[in-house]
């Protein structure tokens, strides 16, 4: 899972020693969780002084929301760039939705801490997570009431409410195939995910 944008000036000291601790923080907490990850893990893993970390983060939890942050930009660009805008919509909606599954299970141990280990960060973890999950929100209405149709049947309008139910509801399905430890398998969960895009649009009687 590719959490950090690659520098374009990489000879910049601070942004890169900022990335390589987001890379660190990434590699330590997807191996032991973010509970038992250490400052010390991260400095060594990144190979930067205690004193560069604190130039950058406050806390190992400030430095764990700053990759949360990192990679949910990350997925949202790539479903972004999934979409084909000459396909039919319910094709465009679906390789996005199998873009972004294919793009988290590519790390499932980092996937797995970051969707489980954010809601343990109080207010600020929270806030963070609600930020990510109005992106993707924004995205699908955006994306679904811009679709051009091949149909004379038009697509129910897609509210600020309704998207935000099916964000929610994918992360959940999410959340549920990491419990049971299909992290990296997640790309099976397209098919639901699309179903539960076209329902709320009512895609099905638009003939797609």
């Amino acid at each position: 899972m590719n959490t950090v944008e690659t520098l374009d000036h990489p000879q910049e000291l601070e942004p890169v020693h900022r990335t390589r601790l987001l890379q660190a923080m990434a590699t330590v907490s997807a191996g032991k969780g973010l509970a038992l990850t250490t400052i010390a893990d991260i400095v060594r893993e990144a190979g930067v002084s205690k004193r560069t970390f604190y130039e950058h983060f406050a806390s190992k939890e400030a430095c764990f929301l700053a990759l949360y942050r990192a990679a949910s930009a990350s997925a949202l660009r790539t479903l972004r760039e999934a979409l084909k805008p000459d396909r039919p919509w319910q094709t465009q909606i679906e390789h996005a939705l199998l873009a972004y599954f294919e793009h988290l299970a590519a790390g499932p141990g980092l996937v797995r801490v970051l969707f489980i280990d954010i809601h343990h960060l109080g207010p600020e973890g929270l806030r963070a997570r609600r930020d990510v999950m109005q992106q993707l929100a924004n995205f699908m209405v955006a994306t679904v009431n811009g679709a051009a149709l091949p149909s004379a049947a038009p697509l129910r309008a897609l509210s600020p409410a309704m998207a935000m139910a099916a964000v929610g509801g994918i992360n959940e399905l999410v959340l549920q195939a990491i419990e049971h430890g299909q992290a990296a398998e997640l790309k099976k969960l397209t098919p639901c995910a699309g179903e539960i895009v076209r329902a709320l649009t009512h895609a099905d009687l638009a003939g797609l």
